[in-house]
């Protein structure tokens, strides 16, 4: 084969089966780790063991499909110029999402905190619908607080500053 009928050949495409490997064995590690955790509680008969159970059942499921899709090669790849660098304004929104309730959950409430939280986290991920992100938020937070309220599961006041 000559020079120019190589450099006309396609390069063979990665197969990253490790990274199918790599969750498969955090899903195990999760699973192995929820042996020494409780496994039931007063409030529903389900206790954190429950919900490490169902990550670690969901990583190893996902990292085996991961492996296998891997394999046959359907994994998928960005093309280099349809990549977008990183921003770093989108990074920082979301940052300060997952911050607010650091700073806000005993003065605002759980809802409101949500609220905040939810609509920095979307416009970090591109939403310019502000308010309609703000009311979702505040609708998602509310109904947590009364679904963990209802299960007698305290999450502070619902709107401390009005009382």
């Amino acid at each position: 084969m000559s020079g120019a009928e190589q450099a006309r050949r396609p390069e063979p495409r990665r197969r990253p089966w490790w990274l199918g490997l790599a969750l498969a064995v955090m899903g195990a590690l999760w699973l192995n780790g929820a042996r020494g955790i409780a496994s039931t509680t007063n409030y529903i008969g389900l206790g954190p063991a429950a919900i490490v159970l169902a990550v670690g059942l969901g990583l190893t499921i996902l990292g085996v499909l991961l492996m296998l899709q891997a394999l046959r090669g359907e994994f998928g790849t960005v093309d280099d110029e349809a990549e977008a660098p990183p921003s770093r304004r989108a990074f920082l929104f979301a940052l300060a999402g997952v911050a607010v309730p650091l700073l806000t959950m005993q003065s605002l409430g759980f809802p409101v905190t949500a609220m905040l939280a939810f609509a920095l986290v979307t416009h970090g991920f591109g939403s310019r619908r502000t308010i309609l992100d703000l009311a979702i938020g505040f609708v998602l937070g509310s109904a947590a607080w009364f679904g963990f309220s209802g299960l007698e599961i305290s999450l502070g006041g619902f709107l401390p500053l009005i009382g």
